[in-house]
Protein backbone atom coordinates (compact mmCIF):
# COMPACT_ATOMS: atom_id res chain seq x y z
CA UNK A 1 0.00 0.00 0.00
CA UNK A 2 1.14 3.66 -1.06
CA UNK A 3 2.38 5.80 1.85
CA UNK A 4 -0.44 8.25 0.92
CA UNK A 5 -3.05 5.47 1.18
CA UNK A 6 -1.94 4.68 4.65
CA UNK A 7 -2.18 7.76 5.89
CA UNK A 8 -5.23 9.00 4.58
CA UNK A 9 -6.71 5.59 6.26
CA UNK A 10 -5.75 7.12 9.37
CA UNK A 11 -6.91 10.30 8.95
CA UNK A 12 -10.53 8.41 8.53
CA UNK A 13 -9.84 6.51 11.49
CA UNK A 14 -8.64 9.35 13.52
CA UNK A 15 -11.56 11.63 12.61
CA UNK A 16 -13.57 8.42 13.60
CA UNK A 17 -12.67 8.12 16.56
CA UNK A 18 -12.74 11.84 17.59
CA UNK A 19 -16.27 11.55 16.00
CA UNK A 20 -17.12 8.77 18.66
CA UNK A 21 -15.71 10.53 21.35
CA UNK A 22 -17.89 13.74 20.90
CA UNK A 23 -21.22 12.55 20.13
CA UNK A 24 -21.09 9.46 22.56
CA UNK A 25 -19.08 8.94 25.16
CA UNK A 26 -18.75 12.71 25.61
CA UNK A 27 -22.34 12.73 25.90
CA UNK A 28 -22.44 9.89 28.36
CA UNK A 29 -19.27 10.82 30.76
CA UNK A 30 -19.64 14.68 30.50
CA UNK A 31 -15.75 15.22 31.45
CA UNK A 32 -14.61 18.05 30.02
CA UNK A 33 -11.07 17.19 30.12
CA UNK A 34 -12.37 14.87 27.01
CA UNK A 35 -12.16 17.79 24.94
CA UNK A 36 -8.29 18.04 25.04
CA UNK A 37 -8.38 14.51 24.11
CA UNK A 38 -10.69 14.88 20.89
CA UNK A 39 -8.97 18.18 20.18
CA UNK A 40 -5.79 15.57 19.87
CA UNK A 41 -7.61 13.11 17.59
CA UNK A 42 -8.57 16.08 15.48
CA UNK A 43 -5.68 17.12 15.28
CA UNK A 44 -3.59 13.76 14.08
CA UNK A 45 -6.80 12.64 11.15
CA UNK A 46 -6.04 16.70 10.24
CA UNK A 47 -1.87 16.10 9.87
CA UNK A 48 -2.87 12.70 8.91
CA UNK A 49 -5.07 13.83 5.96
CA UNK A 50 -2.01 16.64 4.91
CA UNK A 51 0.50 14.07 4.85
CA UNK A 52 -1.65 12.03 2.47
CA UNK A 53 -2.50 14.71 -0.12
CA UNK A 54 1.51 16.05 0.24
CA UNK A 55 2.88 12.41 -0.39
CA UNK A 56 0.18 12.22 -3.29
CA UNK A 57 1.31 14.92 -4.98
CA UNK A 58 5.12 14.48 -4.54
CA UNK A 59 4.62 11.37 -6.60
CA UNK A 60 3.30 13.49 -9.21
CA UNK A 61 5.94 15.74 -9.09
CA UNK A 62 4.08 18.59 -8.69
CA UNK A 63 5.48 19.68 -5.30
CA UNK A 64 8.71 19.11 -3.43
CA UNK A 65 9.07 18.01 0.09
CA UNK A 66 10.39 19.82 3.01
CA UNK A 67 11.47 18.86 6.28
CA UNK A 68 9.74 21.87 7.75
CA UNK A 69 6.33 21.03 8.80
CA UNK A 70 5.79 24.46 8.72
CA UNK A 71 6.77 24.95 4.92
CA UNK A 72 4.83 21.37 4.25
CA UNK A 73 1.81 23.26 5.81
CA UNK A 74 2.75 26.52 3.51
CA UNK A 75 3.11 24.37 0.01
CA UNK A 76 -0.15 22.67 1.25
CA UNK A 77 -1.99 25.59 1.86
CA UNK A 78 -0.79 27.26 -1.53
CA UNK A 79 -0.81 24.72 -3.69
CA UNK A 80 -2.57 21.77 -2.73
CA UNK A 81 -5.75 22.73 -1.33
CA UNK A 82 -7.21 24.77 -4.43
CA UNK A 83 -6.71 21.07 -6.49
CA UNK A 84 -8.36 19.46 -3.93
CA UNK A 85 -12.14 22.17 -4.25
CA UNK A 86 -10.63 23.35 -0.29
CA UNK A 87 -11.80 26.91 0.74
CA UNK A 88 -10.54 29.81 2.04
CA UNK A 89 -12.58 28.88 4.93
CA UNK A 90 -12.12 25.77 5.33
CA UNK A 91 -8.31 26.66 5.24
CA UNK A 92 -9.02 28.66 8.06
CA UNK A 93 -10.43 26.31 9.84
CA UNK A 94 -7.12 24.06 9.57
CA UNK A 95 -5.13 26.76 10.90
CA UNK A 96 -7.25 27.26 13.85
CA UNK A 97 -7.45 23.84 14.83
CA UNK A 98 -3.76 23.66 14.44
CA UNK A 99 -3.19 26.65 16.34
CA UNK A 100 -5.35 25.68 19.28
CA UNK A 101 -3.85 22.34 19.10
CA UNK A 102 -0.34 24.13 19.46
CA UNK A 103 -1.75 26.67 22.36
CA UNK A 104 -2.93 23.31 24.03
CA UNK A 105 0.53 21.60 23.62
CA UNK A 106 2.43 24.73 24.97
CA UNK A 107 -0.23 26.02 27.72
CA UNK A 108 1.29 26.18 31.42
CA UNK A 109 -2.38 25.64 32.60
CA UNK A 110 -5.62 24.57 31.36
CA UNK A 111 -8.90 24.18 33.75
CA UNK A 112 -12.65 23.86 33.12
CA UNK A 113 -15.06 26.84 33.77
CA UNK A 114 -18.73 27.22 32.91
CA UNK A 115 -18.57 23.94 30.66
CA UNK A 116 -15.60 25.34 28.89
CA UNK A 117 -11.82 24.28 29.00
CA UNK A 118 -9.92 27.35 29.17
CA UNK A 119 -6.34 27.25 27.86
CA UNK A 120 -4.15 30.02 28.63
CA UNK A 121 -0.95 30.81 27.01
CA UNK A 122 2.20 32.20 28.40
CA UNK A 123 1.50 35.53 27.56
CA UNK A 124 -1.57 35.52 29.41
CA UNK A 125 -4.24 35.11 26.61
CA UNK A 126 -7.02 32.86 26.70
CA UNK A 127 -8.72 30.58 24.50
CA UNK A 128 -11.98 28.37 25.31
CA UNK A 129 -12.95 24.84 24.08
CA UNK A 130 -16.36 23.65 24.27
CA UNK A 131 -18.09 20.66 22.75
CA UNK A 132 -19.88 23.11 19.72
CA UNK A 133 -16.75 24.17 18.96
CA UNK A 134 -15.01 20.69 18.54
CA UNK A 135 -17.90 19.35 16.58
CA UNK A 136 -17.84 22.23 14.22
CA UNK A 137 -13.75 20.97 13.71
CA UNK A 138 -15.28 18.02 13.10
CA UNK A 139 -17.46 18.61 10.39
CA UNK A 140 -14.54 20.65 8.89
CA UNK A 141 -12.26 18.01 8.85
CA UNK A 142 -14.98 15.67 7.75
CA UNK A 143 -15.78 18.06 4.94
CA UNK A 144 -12.74 18.15 3.43
CA UNK A 145 -11.63 14.40 3.67
CA UNK A 146 -14.75 13.43 1.64
CA UNK A 147 -14.25 15.97 -1.11
CA UNK A 148 -10.42 14.98 -1.34
CA UNK A 149 -11.65 11.33 -1.19
CA UNK A 150 -12.06 10.33 -4.84
CA UNK A 151 -9.33 12.12 -5.91
CA UNK A 152 -6.80 10.08 -3.24
CA UNK A 153 -8.39 6.87 -3.38
CA UNK A 154 -8.42 6.60 -7.61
Amino acid sequence: MEKFHEYFLKAKRDLATADHLAYVTFSLIKDKKLLLKILEQIKSALTNFINSVLHLEYIYKRISLYSDPEENLRTFIEKCAPRYSITKKEIKKIQEILELYKKHVKSPMEFVKNEKVIIMSENSSVESLDIEKIKGFISIVKTIIEKAQPKILR
